[in-house]
């Protein structure tokens, strides 16, 4: 019984201290390159399966995606022996556009210039000029919302038109302010535009719209998928040369 009570009041054995864990590493990050201060944007995906690295021509910034278990030291080597590479790529990016007044801005690949007016009555066209009403510190956002809106109408219209060629139909049709992509099909048959489209020629919306309808078909790239695109837009190559070389530019372009 007393062995029993002794043991009772015995002191606890004290529990081993932990170490804090170190501070996460930032999100994003000023880094001393060859070609100057550089914004560093670091990620992780689970579904990653190397470290890799990108340029964001949207905001002008480096991405370094790191898979779970990758350790940061490691998507920092990648950085330093791609240094004098990421250095010429953000160089070689276009200059930014602001929506303001004065700014010429694409709207169908024709240069448009944003006119801003007292008053009220919303944005619109006249001629190659967008004119904008109201506060001026919300100029930005209601060119951006018109062009939105008229990317929406325009992208939705042009689905619909392909869909009913091939004989399909998407559950929804929506615009993205996406970074990577300029249109996507997902698995429930819905399809999201980049509302930058508008921006870029008419032919160029009409490949994109081709190519994911036609996913609604395939979902794939297999020669299948490649000959209902051509059976739905006859502009594949000349858009696709189009979009590579001037691409970027449109994601330079307004917020």
């Amino acid at each position: 019984m007393w062995d029993r009570f002794a043991a009772a009041i015995r002191p606890a054995a004290r529990k081993p201290v932990r170490k804090a864990a170190p501070p996460p590493a930032p999100l994003s990050e000023i880094l001393p390159l060859p070609g100057g201060p550089t914004r560093v944007e670091w990620r992780r995906s689970a579904r990653a399966r190397r470290i890799s690295l990108r340029i964001d021509p949207k905001g002008g910034a480096v991405v370094i995606t790191l898979p779970t278990r990758a350790a940061r030291q490691s998507g920092m080597a990648l950085l330093m022996d791609n240094a004098a590479w990421v250095s010429e790529r953000l160089a070689a990016l276009p200059g930014q556009i602001a929506f303001e007044h004065g700014a010429e801005v694409p709207l169908h690949g024709i240069a448009h210039r944003i006119h801003h007016i007292g008053g009220r009555g919303g944005v619109w066209l006249e001629g190659r000029q967008i004119n904008v009403t109201g506060d001026p510190a919300f100029l930005a956002r209601r060119v951006t919302d018109f062009l939105r809106a008229t990317a929406r109408d325009r992208l939705a219209a042009l689905a619909l038109e392909k869909s009913a060629l091939a004989g399909v139909r998407p559950k929804r049709v929506s615009v993205k302010d996406t970074r990577s992509r300029w249109g996507s099909c997902a698995a429930d048959r819905s399809l999201a535009f980049s509302w930058r489209l508008i921006l870029a020629p008419e032919f160029v919306q009409d490949y994109v719209a081709a190519h994911e309808v036609a996913h609604l078909r395939h979902m794939n790239h297999g020669p299948q998928f490649w000959a209902l695109v051509g059976e739905l837009t006859p502009h594949t190559d000349a858009a696709m040369q189009w979009l590579r070389s001037e691409g970027p530019r449109l994601l330079r372009i307004g917020s």
